[in-house]
């Protein structure tokens, strides 16, 4: 392996680390979006959005269920946005340190995944 391809896994490994240490820390996760509807006829709405199988599926929630599901959306925003991290690292040590074929015109970054 070149001196420049070790440098590349080695910074590669350390930050990867690093990622996954987020990973670690993370708490309840859900998909989905939450919204406070204001004041409704019976008192405050709070309402929890999400797909399932190609359909919007709604459900009410109280005050508690609104504040727990919000934080645990932006945790699984976090973690998809360290899995987008932790693969675009996974593909530049693949493509820049292991043999690959012979190609007649170099592999741009955004054919990599890189960007």
């Amino acid at each position: 392996m070149k001196v420049q391809s070790r440098e590349i896994v080695t910074a590669a490994q350390r930050t990867y680390a690093r990622l996954r240490g987020q990973l670690a820390k993370t708490g309840w996760i859900s998909q989905g979006y939450v919204q406070d509807r204001g004041p409704g006829a019976g008192g405050p709405c709070y309402q929890w959005t999400r797909k399932v199988k190609g359909k919007t599926v709604s459900v009410a929630l109280s005050q508690e269920q609104y504040q727990w599901l919000k934080v645990a959306i932006e945790n699984w925003r976090s973690v998809q946005k360290v899995l987008e991290q932790m693969q675009r690292l996974s593909r530049q040590v693949l493509f820049e340190t292991l043999p690959h074929p012979e190609r007649r015109k170099r592999l741009g970054k955004k054919v990599l995944g890189l960007v």
